[in-house]
């Protein structure tokens, strides 16, 4: 690291027990605005969500379970993107500190219950979308984990962009169901696994 370089890490204390718990997993010290922001964000993108699912009538084939798995994951991912992208959930989930890195790939990981729940339970066991987009996800947060600082943004769009290309064109689902890759690979290879910009500031010489 340069010299003339500092890394800036303002991250406030936090209170014990389940209070604690909650905001060290939402990201520390969230300001009004981002709080705010956020809830409009989930508010609105919730109801869109819903309205378009209500409208398209393919979910009176559903089963309960399946109507349910898709808006519990609805739900994550909106929230995640949202929570995920305020400066408060970067400067945690990348502060300095051993085991930061792995928490992160952790994290990422624990999101296969997703691809699993929407690949055999709302797509009746779709083997084939399951697993090629486990693979696009380990793969795509292995590349933005291990890059460099200044590459992890343009690396992070790439694989983005290449997992929802894919998904597009070869892995296909219900039209209804377009929302979830996007959303999917925003929320973990972007919003989670990019540290915000700048977390440098140049030292006064």
């Amino acid at each position: 690291m340069r010299a003339d370089v500092e890394i800036v890490w303002d991250i406030p204390e936090t209170p014990p027990g389940l209070a604690g718990r909650v905001e060290r997993f939402m990201g520390p010290g969230k300001s009004r605005s981002e709080s705010a922001v956020e809830t409009a964000g989930l508010i609105a993108c919730g109801l869109l969500l819903a309205a378009g699912l209500w409208a398209s009538g393919a979910w009176r084939g559903w089963s309960g379970a399946q109507c349910a798995v898709v808006a519990l994951v609805g739900l994550d991912l909106i929230g995640g993107v949202l929570t995920n992208a305020t400066n408060a959930a970067k400067r945690w989930y990348h502060r300095p500190g051993p085991g930061v890195g792995r928490a992160r790939m952790l994290f990422v990981s624990a999101h296969l219950i997703h691809l699993v729940a929407m690949g055999l339970i709302v797509l009746s066991g779709d083997w084939r979308w399951t697993s090629v987009n486990a693979a696009l996800l380990l793969a795509g947060a292995a590349m933005v984990e291990f890059a460099p600082l200044h590459l992890k943004r343009p690396v992070s769009m790439s694989v983005l962009m290449v997992a929802v290309l894919i998904n597009l064109f070869w892995l296909e689902v219900p039209a209804l169901l377009g929302w979830f890759a996007p959303l999917f690979f925003l929320k973990l290879l972007v919003c989670h696994l990019v540290p915000e910009a700048p977390l440098e500031r140049r030292r006064r010489v």
